[in-house]
């Protein structure tokens, strides 16, 4: 397929890529957003190129024990479909060369995908590309290093014209270090490079909470190589001190933009302090409606047929998954509400099921049955037990609320075409975007949600899908949203499921219209190309 030569060709780095479940080397919803953007672009023959790092034992598969608790399996996986470019690059790490061979996903012939790795006999440390987001802080800068430095150094091996690189996300900045050295070695001041530099760089920022930005400090980034020829001046021009990545992406970058326009707001406000930053701007993200659409769904919805009796289908299927996991037969006439998330605790996971005086009618009456699905971080403990309450609650009512373990891109379309209603309840404005629930709406999957993230943006209430707590943010969010919470499923969602069966069927169309419409990867690129690239 010829790629549109009248448009910039971009370089997009992600730590992370959820391309398709085979091809394990993503953990959540950073890697399936990059892995959607490069499917969009290769069906708008965008000229995109993806950068990335070939974790060779992955993120994690994460099982439940006899205790209830979750443990980590490590894995080694051969990815044998990948090709090799014959091309291999230097990055010095801590004194030591380490050699990354450079390989080629091929699964879009217009939008090639090349991952670094490390794993070769000539290295000293070929755990470096080993596992995504495990190890300490030397680990993890030096993965950065890989894919920053060693993803420029990738480009310039395979002689790719880039005008534009886009970080997704703060790990990929020291890229933007290794551009400003290539400048100076031609002769070109500091603040030359970093002018010319600037005009390259795009900048996708994600975390709403100043705490969960990636700080290191400088003696560390010094004594691993990552200064890169620059000094402690310059890198603290760049990111502070401590080094904070996400600063170094907004100051290195012509433009940033945030994943949803709530998130635009909560990043304008978190960095409004910092000196020398880009504009943030507001690029809702999508989701790859091929991937995540039931093509009957889109099919009847297309032919203005019934979408209920397909969802049923969709429905049996997960309630054969939970069965053949956990052995409990869910009963497919009650209302199912799903919760599939990372186990971090600012989602909330909890808020459904900490007032039992509240959850057990519906309980016991057999008027909801809940499913919950999640991976906490092998180093997480908060998130592990943020896991074990929720199994400790499935031997306490195995009839009525599931987990389903190792969460994943098959579970995540199971569950997102399967469940009736997709609960999400972080506390706002602390979810930059949630495209899981985009990936609901397409398949008539109604949203329950505070209204942060995409949905301040998708909801209509009582037309797609519900809203609980009316944005509200203060003292006492957590208890002010539960008794929301309970009260829009107790008198609107219930009762519509229940009583008005041609109402429902109407929020699952207009669910679906307005997600194709609205929130797709499509929209999300041409946006890119139009607000951002420009």
């Amino acid at each position: 397929m010829e790629r549109n030569k009248l448009l910039p060709t971009v370089a997009y780095f992600c730590m992370e890529f959820g391309l398709h479940a085979d091809l394990p080397i993503y953990s959540g919803g950073l890697g399936i957003l990059a892995g959607d953007y490069l499917k969009a672009a290769h069906e708008e023959n965008l000229p995109v190129v993806g950068v990335g790092i070939l974790w060779r034992k992955g993120y994690t598969r994460q099982l439940i024990n006899e205790e209830g608790s979750p443990y980590d399996l490590e894995e080694r996986y051969s990815f044998d479909s990948l090709q090799d470019t014959g091309i291999k690059v230097q990055v010095e790490i801590g004194n030591q060369p380490v050699t990354c061979k450079v390989w080629l996903v091929d699964r879009f012939d217009n939008v090639p995908l090349y991952l670094l790795d490390a794993d070769l006999p000539e290295n000293k440390n070929p755990w470096l590309t080993h596992h995504l987001y495990r190890g300490d802080p030397t680990g993890r800068v030096s993965q950065e290093m890989i894919l920053g430095i060693g993803g420029i150094r990738a480009l310039r091996a395979l002689k790719l014209d880039i005008d534009i690189y886009h970080f997704n996300e703060g790990h990929a900045v020291l890229a933007g270090v290794e551009l400003i050295r290539e400048k100076m070695a031609q002769g070109a001041s500091f603040d030359e490079a970093l002018m010319e530099t600037k005009k390259e760089i795009v900048f996708t920022t994600h975390t709403p909470v100043p705490a969960g930005n990636e700080e290191h400090p400088h003696g560390l980034l010094c004594s691993l190589g990552a200064y890169n020829g620059l000094n402690y001046e310059q890198m603290q021009r760049l990111g502070g001190d401590p080094f904070n990545m996400t600063v170094a992406g907004l100051r290195l970058a012509r433009l940033t933009n945030a994943v949803s326009q709530l998130h635009r707001e909560t990043a304008k406000k978190m960095w409004h302090n910092v000196a020398s930053t880009s504009e943030i701007i507001g690029i809702t993200n999508g989701v790859h409606r091929k991937t995540w659409q039931d093509p009957e769904i889109h099919r009847a919805y297309l032919e203005q047929k019934s979408l209920r009796p397909i969802h049923q289908k969709n429905k049996e299927k997960l309630l054969e998954e939970i069965r053949r996991q956990t052995g409990c037969e869910l009963d497919p006439n009650v209302l199912l509400i799903g919760f599939a998330r990372r186990a971090a605790t600012y989602k909330r996971g909890d808020l459904i099921y900490n007032n039992r005086e509240r959850l057990l009618p519906f309980l016991a009456g057999k008027k909801l049955h809940l499913v919950f699905a999640g991976k906490a971080h092998p180093q997480d403990e908060a998130g592990k037990e943020t896991v074990r309450r929720i199994i400790a609650l499935t031997k306490e009512y195995p009839e009525s609320i599931v987990f389903l373990e190792n969460y994943n891109m098959r579970l995540g379309k199971l569950l997102t075409q399967g469940v009736d209603v997709w609960l999400n309840s972080p506390r706002r404005p602390m979810e930059a975007c949630g495209t899981s629930g985009m990936k609901a709406a397409m398949n008539g999957t109604l949203n329950l949600s505070t209204l942060d993230g995409w949905w301040a943006e998708g909801c209509r209430h009582g037309i797609n899908g519900w809203q609980f707590g009316e944005g509200y943010e203060g003292p006492d969010q957590d208890t002010v949203d539960q008794n929301a919470l309970f009260q829009v499923l107790e008198h609107q969602v219930l009762p519509v499921y229940y009583r008005q069966p041609d109402r429902w069927e109407g929020m699952m169309r207009y669910a679906v219209e307005n997600a194709v419409n609205h929130f797709t990867a499509r929209r999300m690129v041409r946006d890119y190309y139009e607000k951002l690239y420009r």
